[in-house]
């Protein structure tokens, strides 16, 4: 097998919850030989998050954390000790890159932070992950994936017209900032291979938000050029029917309108009640007593029919539409099953579980599940002894707190 497209990269990860090792897996997944260093004793506070096998919670069995730290290595350093201050130090003699997510300024106080390794290492690549970024008037603020929503994304356009604005679920803001660390440390690892040139990433959760294309790039546009301000709106501008449906086994999602009156007329078998052109004007398709009428047929049709059965109508009518598939349902569908989306991990105290696999492909440097998730200090010995470290040290380091 050829090697994967980041084979001999190597990486010090300190990073944990969700953002940074979301970053690492990736980096990992795809051949980075990651390197996760953790407290001695408690690990990676995502040990803590669900779910777990028969909702028993076990630092080892954490489907969180699982998933986010495949293909790692785990060390346990106290990084309040000297002694494990200079472990670190000896450790980033032979790394490509450093990930972190504390609080800025946390790594400072370790002696850790990006001028003090640049200062021995000068290519280093050095991501640092925090809610607000590195720098600027929010920099101490804890945050959360609500706040970051709320301050950086669209939160306000978001929910029913009447009530009080909703974020979408839970993490969303999370996992899209750890793919943009990915993103950024990548574009410094190139520069840093290319032209020798190390230098610090700084990536603020809120601003991955802000710039992103979930309507914020749209509304901003609109709002600098027009005034205009997105509202949570339960009419849609495009017409009837738009949105999630009630069906015989669940829910459907379509989009129709007035634009795609044709192809809405056509999948529901072209009854004569919906033959005349006036269904499809503007003023119809935005007139409550016009879609009442339209309910009138469409509800009964829709909730008679599975979403297999709506999905193929549709589809055949080419009406823009999709089931709401729940978990059962995604694991089963034939696209990603054909598309080997899904990986099965075995863990020795976990088990074997199905989890999302690669984020893309590339059929000649594949991603590849190498190990599973590692147990809290499970590569101690591995990393360490290469240091000079023999076990009588090793021995001596954990009864000190050290790792």
């Amino acid at each position: 097998m050829p090697d994967q497209a980041l084979s001999g990269v190597k990486v010090l990860d300190f990073s944990h919850y969700i953002s940074g090792p979301y970053c690492t897996k990736l980096l990992a997944d795809f051949g980075a030989d990651v390197i996760k260093v953790e407290r001695p004793g408690g690990g990676d506070p995502a040990r803590k998050i669900g779910p777990f096998p028969g909702d028993v919670p076990h630092p080892e069995k954490s489907g969180m954390f699982l998933f986010l730290n495949t293909n790692k290595r785990s060390t346990t350093v106290n990084l309040d000790t000297d002694a494990g201050k200079q472990i670190v130090r000896q450790l980033l003699k032979d790394v490509d890159v450093v990930v972190e997510s504390f609080r800025p300024g946390t790594m400072a106080r370790f002696g850790l932070d990006y001028e003090s390794v640049r200062a021995v290492k000068p290519e280093i690549v050095y991501a640092s992950v925090s809610n607000f970024g590195q720098t600027g008037p929010y920099r101490d603020f804890k945050g959360s994936e609500i706040i970051l929503y709320a301050m950086g994304g669209e939160m306000y356009s978001s929910g029913l017209e009447d009530r009080y604005p909703l974020m979408m679920g839970p993490n969303i803001c999370l996992f899209q900032g750890g793919a943009a660390a990915t993103v950024g440390t990548l574009g410094a690892l190139y520069a840093a291979k290319d032209q020798g040139l190390g230098q610090h990433v700084d990536i603020s959760l809120m601003e991955t938000q802000a710039g992103t294309i979930d309507r914020r790039m749209a509304t901003v546009l609109a709002y600098h050029y027009c005034g205009e301000v997105q509202r949570r709106t339960t009419q849609s501008v495009l017409g009837y029917p738009m949105g999630v449906y009630p069906c015989a086994d669940g829910y459907f999602e379509l989009v129709g309108g007035f634009v795609r009156w044709p192809q809405i007329v056509k999948m529901l078998g072209s009854p004569l009640e919906l033959r005349d052109s006036a269904w499809a004007s503007m003023t119809a398709q935005r007139d409550p007593t016009m879609q009442e009428r339209f309910d009138a047929i469409f509800l009964p049709w829709v909730l008679e029919r599975t979403k297999k059965e709506l999905w193929e109508v549709a589809e055949a009518a080419g009406v823009l539409s999709a089931p709401l598939n729940d978990m059962e349902d995604a694991l089963a569908d034939p696209y990603f099953n054909q598309r080997h989306l899904f990986a099965q991990i075995p863990h020795p105290d976990a088990g074997t579980f199905t989890y999302p696999g690669r984020p893309w492909i590339m059929r000649e440097t594949p991603w590849e599940v190498r190990r599973p998730a590692p147990r809290l200090g499970e590569h101690n010995v591995e990393v360490l002894e290469p240091l000079g470290y023999t076990r009588q040290d090793l021995v001596q380091l954990r009864a000190q707190g050290v790792i």
